[in-house]
């Protein structure tokens, strides 16, 4: 335990003034608007670092971190770990909005009454709803904030468990999220720390609040913080980001003299077609990867439609046998410790120069009994199981394009591991059919991919996070950043609509991008076969978009 004054960033990072008060702050609630690239997941792990070594986050207290997406989420719990430690980071928890409200309800289940009752082992569903047996995602906030403004109980066990609340990309709350933070927290002696850009605030079509940061400084009378720096951006890309700020928040432009220099790369590319862009994108793809670029730190955004609009490059990259994942279709399911085993198992037994997921795998066995004789049992019928299948694969008669002959390989792994095995995975397994729905998530995920070529190999290269060049939707690009972005389709035909939802949409794609940024635009677009609804084949450039380029 230190005093709060003899606290230093960790890693010796510097941080502006504001940033830094943000960190260090023990008395006041504080809400931050930062830009992209300004390091606010970082400011957020710094400040836990903060409380939690000088004790103001005192033991057996706990610091809440809700965030809006699963990558979100993980990563700032993973960057508390590394810079606290494990035995620190163990009182930070960091959940999604939907999984904090999910975790209030199966704490406190026996609160709702009526049509909302639950039983012990409810499910949940995409779209269904069943009364007292099923809910969908859409449910879990409204019936966590039930909970939480009815029972006495349950309110009072959340505010005594977590005395510091940070609330991440806080631009995109919704107003039922909103309700649920201010019915947990509202008037408490909880510290919170609100982190968001409005400039990024493109989830209106899910009912974001209008000036939510605004809102929640007035309500919980937050001291406004905000900060400016992007350190992820090259110079180049930054001024082109600054000019783009000076329009939507002229109070947020960063002096010259702070984005001086000519590194970094913006290309504004047209073509007659889709296929000329196809054509062009991937040898551009293409010499970046021969220059040694990791596939994971190159990017290609679309506004909407990613696997419409990037039907073409994507067939192109396939023929030339580049791994690409288009994330519209393949979820990330790494994050899910059920679906991460099977396929794992299928890199291991596919390939045997796969150590990580190998290691990963074996890991089971420390799950799978209480004592070292069991556990050290499991771990040889595991390896004698791994051989059986790598053998079974690599023979002539093996089936690889055929979903049944991975199915049954998988279904002998998860006999050997044992029901009760995989649900200690995790708690959320112990409910429902969770488990069963990510088991064949993931099945279904790689027979999908297997079916393009009926290679096993580059099916596991493009659901690999490492392996393959990312295709994302702008929603889905939030929070992340790649050495090399790619933004297809600058055209009015895809950034329609209410205009400063559209400029917010181009702003949050263009500041993803740490060294080059390629934009581009057709005059022509065939319409996919998969097309179902309205598609436009002749196209318009968006020349407003494209002349923040200008420098």
């Amino acid at each position: 335990m230190i005093q709060p004054d003899q606290w230093h960033p960790v890693d010796s990072l510097v941080l502006e003034p504001n940033a830094l008060t943000a960190v260090t702050t023990s008395d006041k609630n504080v809400v931050v608007a930062a830009g992209p690239g300004a390091g606010k997941t970082e400011l957020l792990a710094q400040r836990a670092d903060f409380l939690l070594r000088t004790g103001l986050c005192p033991y057996p207290q706990r610091i809440l971190a809700v965030s809006f997406k699963t990558d979100a989420s993980r990563n700032l719990r993973d960057r508390v770990r590394r810079r606290s430690g494990a035995q620190l980071a163990a009182r930070f928890d960091s959940f999604t909005f939907h999984a904090f409200a999910k975790r209030i309800i199966d704490n406190f289940r026996l609160a709702l009454s009526g049509y909302n009752t639950l039983t012990s082992d409810y499910r949940i569903h995409p779209v269904t709803r069943i009364q007292g047996e099923q809910i969908t995602f859409n449910d879990l906030v409204p019936l966590a904030l039930e909970i939480v403004e009815s029972n006495t109980y349950a309110r009072g066990g959340i505010r005594q468990t977590y005395s510091h609340v940070f609330l991440d990309e806080f631009q995109d709350c919704t107003d039922q999220q909103y309700q649920l933070v201010k019915a947990a927290f509202g008037h408490t002696a909880a510290i919170l720390t609100a982190v968001g850009d409005t400039k990024q605030r493109i989830m209106t079509w899910a009912g974001a609040l209008e000036g939510v940061l605004q809102t929640f400084a007035e309500d919980f009378s937050a001291q406004p913080l905000p900060i400016y720096q992007n350190f992820r951006s090259e110079p180049r890309l930054r001024r082109m980001q600054n000019r783009m700020i000076a329009q939507m928040d002229p109070d947020a432009v960063s002096p010259d003299e702070e984005l001086a220099g000519d590194s970094g790369i913006i290309e504004v590319i047209g073509f007659d077609t889709d296929r000329d862009e196809a054509l062009s994108v991937t040898n551009l793809l293409q010499e970046w990867l021969q220059e040694g670029l990791t596939p994971s730190k190159i990017a290609v955004l679309v506004r909407q439609q990613p696997h419409l609009v990037t039907a073409a490059l994507g067939a192109e990259l396939a023929n030339c046998g580049i791994p690409f994942r288009n994330e519209q279709e393949s979820q990330d399911l790494t994050a899910e410790p059920a679906s991460a085993l099977v396929l794992n198992f299928i890199r291991v037994i596919t390939d045997d120069r796969q150590p990580d997921a190998y290691s990963e795998l074996m890991k089971i066995a420390n799950r799978s009994s209480a004592s070292e004789d069991g556990a050290s049992r499991f771990n040889s019928q595991l390896k004698r199981m791994i051989r059986k299948a790598r053998s079974t694969v690599r023979s002539p008669e093996f089936q690889a394009e055929e979903p049944a002959s991975w199915r049954k390989l998988v279904q002998e792994l998860l006999q050997l591991v044992s029901r009760p095995v995989l649900i200690a995975l995790s708690p959320d397994y112990q409910r429902g059919t969770r488990l069963d729905d990510l088991i064949e998530q993931a099945l279904k995920t790689f027979e999908r991919e297997i079916a393009v070529d009926g290679d096993p190999d580059q099916a596991l290269r493009r659901l690999s996070e490492l392996d393959a060049i990312r295709f994302l939707t702008i929603h889905k690009c939030k929070g992340l950043e790649f050495e090399k972005v790619v933004i297809l389709g600058v055209e009015e035909q895809l950034f329609w609509g209410d205009p400063t939802a559209a400029m917010s949409a181009f702003f949050v794609a263009i500041s993803r991008a740490k060294q080059h940024l390629v934009l581009t635009y057709t005059r022509h677009r065939n319409r996919p076969a998969k097309a179902a609804g309205r598609w436009d084949e002749w196209r318009t450039a968006h020349q407003e978009f494209l002349d923040f380029t200008l420098d």
